[in-house]
């Protein structure tokens, strides 16, 4: 069993009983964080962090009829300073500008992946600003003040993103790709779906096809022969 004095500790804040503590059992169950405490109730937000002291605050975006923004905006005035990520099942642009300017450290969606949310934590605990997949996108149109061309869009995937949406322009499976790059066939799984995510695609099929109009395959195959 893990020892939760080694794993990051958060406070989970959501008004739905049933998800916030199906949520908890989630992420109890990927052992890399321990869920100090949940609540359904705004007010009792401050206490929780006082007596537990949690690394990361994940704070729903809309709490019954309550904005989790000014939750979050009146911790601050009380001197709570960790981490917040706003959880929420809103993919609306305004939403993620108006919680990144309001000074949350991350904008998370309800529909990502247990793995995901925790290493959405693990990153905000360490200080970046942390976005759900589907919405990377998006926050790169926000910060460039434009739409998107393929370019851009291309230039938001990691380099490893890239290496993989070149093996997908080849036609390769999860398992093809985890043995030539040396990486785990879960680890594969999870750069296609930020892939697909980043590029506002639907499947492997439409990134390989996008993958072959950009010439990535190309580049990948000169590559190879060098």
């Amino acid at each position: 069993m893990s020892n939760p004095m080694s794993q990051l500790r958060i406070v989970l804040v959501d008004d739905h009983t049933l998800f916030r503590k199906g949520l908890a059992e989630l992420l109890e169950r990927e052992g890399a964080v321990h869920v100090a405490a949940i609540t359904g109730e705004p007010a009792d937000v401050a206490g929780l962090l006082r007596q537990h002291t949690p690394d990361v605050l994940l704070l729903d975006l809309n709490i019954g009829s309550t904005d989790g923004i000014q939750v979050m905006q009146e911790l601050r005035a009380s001197g709570f300073m960790l981490p917040v990520l706003l959880l929420t099942v809103s993919e609306a642009e305004e939403d993620m500008a108006r919680a990144l300017r309001n000074g949350a450290n991350g904008y998370l969606l309800k529909s990502m992946e247990p793995d995901e949310l925790v290493d959405a934590v693990i990153r905000a605990a360490r200080g970046e600003t942390v976005v759900a997949p589907a919405m990377t996108a998006k926050l790169v149109r926000m910060l460039d003040g434009k739409n998107n061309s393929a370019t851009s869009l291309l230039e938001s995937l990691t380099q490893r993103e890239r290496e993989i949406l070149q093996h997908l322009a080849k036609g390769e499976s999860n398992k093809a790709i985890a043995r030539a790059l040396e990486i785990s066939y879960d680890t594969v799984k999870l750069h296609v779906r930020h892939i697909l995510a980043k590029l506002n695609l639907s499947s492997r099929v439409e990134a390989a096809v996008f993958a072959v109009e950009n010439k990535l395959s190309q580049g990948f195959e000169s590559r190879q022969r060098s």
